[in-house]
């Protein structure tokens, strides 16, 4: 289980880092990655570097039956617990699983989602860009 700080609940949040994040897709998941700067207009509270990283999930009805979403969703909340050292403070980090993470092993979803952050880190600390395409 994520600790309350950790844990992103507002609908309003969850948008925010899928439309204004960066987003890195795997064969069993997508990771929507967003990093607050000043002037995004977010406000003070989401620019303060003392803000810990929120972590939210989506588990759509195409994965499969409740058992089933609920297994990926435990699988995908306990492998990002493991991960929140690595992710730049202050982020937002939204995960949502595809279809095919209904049938990938523990081991499997791990290897998706380090693959993904490994690209995150690359690209968020050398582009130029922001995700959406204005320069920063």
């Amino acid at each position: 289980m994520l600790t309350r700080p950790h844990r992103l609940t507002a609908s309003r949040d969850f948008s925010d880092a899928v439309r204004r994040g960066w987003r890195f897709g795997t064969k069993t998941m997508v990771l929507h990655l967003w990093i607050p700067h000043s002037g995004d207009g977010a406000g003070a509270a989401a620019d303060s570097p003392d803000r810990p990283v929120r972590l939210g999930f989506v588990v759509g009805k195409a994965v499969g039956p409740a058992v089933t979403r609920n297994l990926v969703k435990r699988r995908l909340r306990a492998l990002a617990r493991d991960r929140i050292a690595s992710l730049p403070r202050s982020s937002t980090l939204v995960v949502r699983a595809l279809p095919p993470a209904a049938h990938a092993s523990y081991a499997a979803l791990g290897a998706d989602m380090d693959r993904a952050l490994a690209r995150s880190r690359t690209t968020s600390t050398s582009a130029r860009r922001s995700p959406s395409g204005t320069t920063a």
